[in-house]
């Protein structure tokens, strides 16, 4: 397989835009008519996904044998969505002849078959892990909705109970559905640590012309039913009994996974009497968004491992610290020995990223998860309806 003439022609087609999608999909639905009813009726935000899945697969392809991980994580999601075996040869027969379509001349008997191995490899892997996912757990999990409480004008807390048992690690997340936007799925992160009753906590942040946030803030109530899907991502988890430094920069509802780990590590303080360091940093635009100041406050005032820090970029009449969180938090300390967990839109994690390596921190150290690689997708922040990029 020729790697880098695989990535070379897929830089091609990534010219193209949305074109080259939209003949994707054209294809799909005209050969396999059948299938059209797994997705949304609006297809805009899909475009950027496929192509986001498509170009961080290809990028990779090379190293998927070593690390499957996103790969096999693909296949398991795939399932909320009713995808089976038989729906990979067909995507993968119009991924094909959009290759072909807008490759032209470029398009050769090498290349192609390349492309049917690549593809190939990827679908296994899919499949694999789809049907292993089958065995151990359903496609999704229903969960009533117990409550909903508008903290700010467009930030809301949701308070949902699974009706059947389920595991997840503090600074997990995942996909939501809800009734009103049926296909339409989102990723959550549970803002606390697993329960005794079961309940989770879900941060939603309503974004402009966001198909999901608006209703699932302003709609969905106590006693609705959402379906959410298996916990995905590993980057903001933080194994038990850790003992180190822990910065921690969220901007808006990517606090969700934070406050999730900060109640894991108290409960193993309160256990135990020791804890790793944490600071907590919690960026926000306007000075009612910090909607968990007065919980995170009274952490820091009563927990001498915990150290937390709003920051306000634009609200001069605030008192604390301004500016991008990112930038406070840089340049705050020094960070070196410390492990950054980062949470946010796209747009704040890269920043936040080259500030704190700008200021000496080692980018090995700085952890945060790619749901969006493309930065596309409806729902900007990062634990507040982010999305797993995907063919479907």
């Amino acid at each position: 397989m020729d790697i880098p003439a695989l990535q070379a022609s897929w830089r091609d087609v990534e010219k193209v835009g949305d074109e080259a999608v939209l003949y994707f999909y054209s294809h799909l639905f005209m050969a396999h008519p059948e299938v059209r009813a797994m997705f949304p009726v609006s297809m805009a935000a899909q475009r950027s996904r496929f192509f986001a899945a498509l170009g961080r697969i290809v990028s990779s392809v090379d190293r998927i044998g070593g690390d499957p991980s996103f790969v096999r994580q693909l296949g398991r999601d795939h399932r909320k969505f009713d995808v089976v075996a038989d729906h990979y040869p067909a995507a993968g027969a119009s991924l094909l002849a959009t290759l072909q379509y807008f490759l032209g001349a470029a398009w050769t008997d090498r290349l192609a078959a390349d492309w049917a191995e690549a593809y190939g490899v990827v679908a296994k892997i899919m499949v694999l892990a789809a049907e292993e996912s089958e065995q151990t757990s359903p496609a999704w999990w229903e969960a009533e909705v117990l409550g909903a409480d508008r903290r700010s004008i467009d930030v809301a807390v949701l308070r949902i109970r699974p009706t059947q048992p389920y595991a997840y690690s503090p600074g997990q997340s995942f996909a939501l559905e809800i009734a009103q936007r049926p296909k339409l799925w989102r990723y959550y992160s549970p803002a606390n640590a697993p329960r005794a009753d079961g309940t989770i906590d879900l941060h939603v942040q309503i974004v402009a012309g966001g198909q999901v946030s608006a209703p699932l803030a302003r709609q969905v109530a106590a006693g609705d039913t959402v379906r959410i899907g298996a916990p995905v991502g590993t980057a903001l988890t933080v194994a038990e009994q850790f003992r180190g430094d822990l910065l921690m920069v969220a901007g808006g509802t990517g606090l969700a996974p934070m406050t999730a780990v900060v109640e894991q590590l108290d409960a193993e303080w309160r256990a135990g009497g020791n804890s790793a360091n944490v600071h907590l940093f919690h960026g926000v635009r306007t000075q009612w968004n910090l909607y968990e100041d007065a919980f995170l406050t009274e952490m820091a005032n009563t927990r001498p491992w915990f150290h937390y820090t709003p920051v306000v970029s634009e609200d001069p009449a605030f008192r604390g610290a301004k500016g991008a969180v990112g930038a406070v938090a840089a340049r705050t300390a020094d960070w070196q020995g410390y492990t950054a967990l980062v949470c946010g839109s796209v747009a704040m994690v890269e920043h936040t990223r080259d500030e704190l390596t700008g200021a000496g921190l080692a980018r090995t150290a700085i952890r945060f998860e790619n749901f969006d690689p493309a930065g596309g997708t409806e729902e900007v922040p990062a634990a507040s309806g982010h999305e797993v990029p995907t063919w479907r």
